[in-house]
């Protein structure tokens, strides 16, 4: 588990083993790990690894693959099924199977606006001109493969890698120079042309400052909810992002969604097998997903637990909810495909595509998809 969550994890599992048939049986240790290292450490030694660990969803193929997770079933798959949000659990999924328990259903981007001057967030165009009416930018990061998704994903375009299980590619999907592809490019290309929008930054939470801030709306995530809602106190707006327009069709702006699972390694011992799944399944049910939100702020994947007055309040994680429905789980990329990506949006950005033709645009886009599929 992270290092921020090692002390509630603990007293929440000390606890609850005290009232149950294993009752002084099982000894539980909680260690620090970051849900992006599970894999990599675990796989170095499944064996020795963790009985039940945390873990991002782009590493669970990589973990199904060298059988170092079991599979829910039962009671146990019931309440996987029967109580976590759709997202959550297609990232715990693998070719139809359910693999882990969902925790989180937190991470992804959305849009921040001010009240003051977007009054109408449901479309990128209104957007845009309703930023420009009130002399004010909306920012978004296209120099992003995480990002630009955004715009490629909506438009029905596919992107992503198989691992096996020492973490090698061994395949990729992209069909970017199809016309799906060309009509994202050309949104985008479209969208960095307009004097109302700016390509994102680091520091775009504190455009929002009302002394001098120069931002309407940006595209962002919860890591900047405390310092948006703190700027713009009253004229605070957060919600799913806006659709977009082009060539006559409009499209829901998508993106990647994320999402925090947790695992169990397979046992010889049926009796702690057991054990290790009512770990699992208790440290990812209503109450404690409640209870972390409470005292960490993590966005419930859990379907009652997103209905509790205090997290339908988080004006941020409403948001965030509502936008994951548009979401494909994040996969797992190699660094290539973030340099390659984050070429093509620098060159969006400096107008490289701006009087480009439908057959200049596809040429560059096959260029990208080519050289995403060599990636390693």
């Amino acid at each position: 588990m992270p290092e921020e969550i090692v002390d509630f994890t603990q007293t929440k599992l000390d606890e609850w083993a005290s009232t149950t048939e294993w009752a002084g049986k099982y000894t539980i240790t909680v260690s620090a790990m970051g849900e992006g290292e599970a894999a990599t450490q675990l796989l170095t030694d499944v064996e020795a690894g963790a009985d039940v660990y945390g873990f991002a969803q782009d590493q669970l193929a990589r973990l199904v693959a060298a059988g170092a997770l079991s599979a829910p079933g039962g009671v146990f798959l019931d309440n996987v099924t029967n109580n976590n949000d759709s997202g959550s659990i297609a990232a715990a999924t693998l070719d139809s199977k359910v693999y882990a328990y969902p925790e989180t259903s937190d991470n992804g981007f959305f849009l921040y606006y001010d009240k003051s001057v977007v009054t109408d967030p449901s479309t990128l165009e209104g957007i845009l001109d309703q930023c420009a009416a009130g002399g004010k930018q909306f920012y978004m990061d296209i120099q992003s493969g995480w990002y630009n998704v955004a715009f490629f994903f909506a438009t029905g375009a596919q992107c992503y890698y198989d691992y096996d299980t020492e973490g090698a590619v061994t395949g990729a999907t992209c069909d970017y120079s199809g016309a799906a592809g060309l009509k994202a490019l050309k949104a985008m290309r479209d969208m960095a042309a307009n004097k109302a929008f700016s390509q994102s930054t680091e520091a775009d939470a504190a455009l929002f400052d009302p002394n001098g801030g120069t931002a309407g709306a940006i595209v962002s995530g919860t890591w900047d909810s405390s310092t948006v809602s703190e700027l713009l106190g009253d004229n605070y707006g957060a919600c799913k992002l806006p659709t977009f327009t082009v060539d006559g069709e409009t499209f829901q702006m998508s993106g990647f969604g994320g999402f925090k699972l947790v695992g169990v390694k397979p046992q010889t011992d049926s009796d702690k097998l057991t054990f290790c799944h009512a770990i699992a399944d208790y440290l990812t049910g209503e109450e404690v997903q409640l209870a972390r939100f409470e005292a960490n702020g993590w966005g419930p994947s859990n379907k009652n637990a997103q209905q509790n007055d205090k997290v339908k309040s988080d004006i941020a994680l409403a948001a965030v909810a509502d936008q994951l429905q548009y979401c494909e789980a994040q996969g797992q990329y190699p660094n290539a495909y973030w340099d390659l990506t984050k070429a093509f949006g620098t060159d969006i950005n400096s107008g490289k595509y701006k009087d480009a033709s439908d057959e200049e645009l596809t040429a560059g886009l096959k260029d990208l998809e080519d050289a995403i599929k060599a990636a390693k």
